[in-house]
């Protein structure tokens, strides 16, 4: 009789716990807990990641990309300023107090991707799709360069570890060294065609950059490469440890077309048109009050007194905006408006005719990487050139170098009449003749190896990235110190007068003569919660901004 009890007690406690599991399982299907992992479609989160090359904007956040923080350095590297007098950016200022001006990058690399990119790789290498997790790998090499070129030293180590609530920062030759490793693991990864390897299912996620081409993925990573030795160029060990022949052999594995050039595309329309048109263009209404500079715009019109004097560049009519006089006059950045008449105003980068206009005109007469749907670069063929003809100058091989730098030129005047033809007046197009005649003058292109200089190639290369190059500009004019002398003897600087603020001109709090040479940790992040960090780097003092970079340093 105890017996029977004894069963019947099991017996019912087993019809229990069976009724308790399903049950559940019937309230956790209806009621999914919000803290438990969910595995979401890797190809859904790869275009939002892409997305933060440029512009970021997703409910996951908004203003992550290099776009934004160009807006800031582009007056450093006087591409561009603003039309209010006394521009803090313009007089070589840091950040504006307590707002997270130029953390864009910062946020991108860590926020926009960040954990998204830790998942494309989870994800994919648990789907065994190995084409995900190569690209994965590739977007985060791409980021660390990026974040460590504008901020120095940032969060490498501990990056991602979300049991932290300060984090350590590391140096930035630990950040070039990581950079490398994950470029060569992402190769390893896009060069496997096994598991569930796609080139269609690739191109859900990469809709809007490759289109799932994985062989222009590979060659976006030895861009990366290329970019992480050249960057060095001004350092010692550069021809001596061996680093100008490993840009030139990675540049000439990257893009050698603009077929191969990395843009990022975007599908326009006016339904959620901040999501789907470019941040620079006339929809999105953000560029109103920006104006091209003085010195690019006498570069390209031939009124540099010291590099390509009278000659005036056909890509002009590309790239920067004319006045009322139909000539190509700029800001001076710490002067604003007061540096100009009014008939040598020019028009905003959207084309309206009145002046100082902040708004696009009736009719869009927008160019270049203005426009609502232009592909925005990333990287190009063109400035894979440019870096093979730097590091080949540097190394001696002349003919190399002057090689690359003609082919460097033609290549960016072949991309900007093939993607940005738009709206360019007839008189100015840009023929096959007109491009011959430019490279055909002894003034641009040297008739024989032994007159190309650094001036010629660094300053082509200034016009080539005009914009979206920014980031890798201010790189390039910090390895000269912004005015460091052409070391061929030539007597005139690199960057050739090109003058930047002085005196009461340049900002306050940078101290006596200092330039900028590096962005704070985004304010809304490192400055609110990592401040012992910061105080040990030097990041809370006043001159934080003027401390020279490792890659610019001897």
């Amino acid at each position: 009789m105890q017996n029977k009890f004894f069963k019947s007690i099991i017996f019912l406690a087993i019809i229990s716990i069976v009724f308790i599991v399903s049950c559940k399982k019937k309230i956790d299907d209806a009621y999914l807990n919000p803290n438990a992992a969910v595995v979401e479609p890797i190809e859904s989160i790869l275009s939002g990641v892409i997305g933060s090359f440029t512009y970021f904007y997703s409910s996951a956040g908004t203003a992550y990309g290099v776009q934004q923080d160009a807006q800031y350095l582009g007056r450093y590297i006087q591409y561009w300023s603003i039309q209010t007098n006394g521009d803090q950016y313009g007089q070589m200022a840091g950040a504006v107090a307590g707002t997270d001006q130029t953390g864009s990058i910062w946020a991108a690399v860590y926020y926009g991707q960040g954990q998204n990119v830790n998942k494309i790789i989870q994800w994919g290498s648990e789907q065994q799709k190995w084409d995900y997790v190569g690209v994965g790998w590739a977007i985060r090499a791409w980021g660390w360069l990026e974040l460590t070129n504008e901020y120095s030293d940032a969060i490498l180590k501990e990056a991602f570890n979300t049991s932290l609530q300060q984090f350590h920062f590391d140096t930035q030759p630990e950040f070039y060294d990581s950079c490398r490793t994950i470029c060569f693991r992402a190769l390893s990864f896009l060069n496997r065609t096994d598991g569930n390897v796609s080139q269609a299912n690739l191109a859900i996620g990469d809709a809007y950059f490759y289109n799932g081409d994985v062989n222009k993925w590979k060659k976006f990573v030895y861009g990366i490469l290329a970019r992480s030795y050249i960057d060095l160029s001004s350092k010692t060990i550069f021809t001596t440890n061996g680093y100008a022949d490993s840009a030139i052999k990675y540049a000439n594995l990257a893009m050698s077309t603009n077929a191969d050039n990395a843009a990022v595309k975007l599908a326009g329309g006016n339904l959620n048109y901040n999501a789907v048109n470019n941040y620079f263009g006339p929809l999105r209404n953000n560029m109103g009050a920006y104006r091209q500079c003085a010195y690019i715009a006498d570069l390209m019109s031939g009124n540099n007194d010291s590099a390509f004097k009278n000659v005036s560049d056909p890509r002009a009519w590309y790239m920067l905006r004319e006045n009322l006089n139909g000539t190509f006059k700029g800001f001076t950045p710490w002067l604003g408006t007061s540096s100009l008449s009014a008939n040598d105003y020019p028009k905003n980068f959207w084309g309206n005719t009145t002046p100082a206009s902040t708004s696009p005109p009736a009719i869009d007469s927008s160019r270049y990487i203005f426009q609502n749907t232009s592909p925005f670069p990333i990287m190009t063929a063109s400035e894979m050139q440019f870096i093979i003809a730097e590091a080949a100058l540097r190394k001696g091989d002349k003919a190399t170098a002057l090689t690359a730098y003609a082919n460097a030129i033609s290549l960016n005047f072949d991309m900007l009449t093939t993607t940005y033809p738009q709206n360019i007046p007839t008189a100015h197009v840009i023929t096959p003749a007109v491009k011959s005649a430019y490279l055909s003058n002894p003034a641009i292109v040297p008739l024989s190896n032994t007159g190309l200089t650094l001036t010629h190639i660094m300053l082509q290369k200034y016009i080539a990235l005009y914009i979206w190059g920014t980031q890798e500009t201010w790189v390039d004019m910090r390895k000269f110190h912004y005015t460091d002398r052409d070391p061929a003897g030539t007597g005139i600087q690199v960057y050739a007068s090109f003058t930047p603020p002085t005196g009461t001109n340049l900002f306050a709090n940078n101290g006596v003569g200092k330039l900028v040479y590096r962005c704070r940790p985004r304010y809304n992040s490192e400055y609110l919660y990592d401040v012992p960090e910061l105080t040990r780097i030097g990041a809370e003092n006043a001159d934080y901004n003027t401390y020279e970079c490792w890659f610019s340093q001897k």
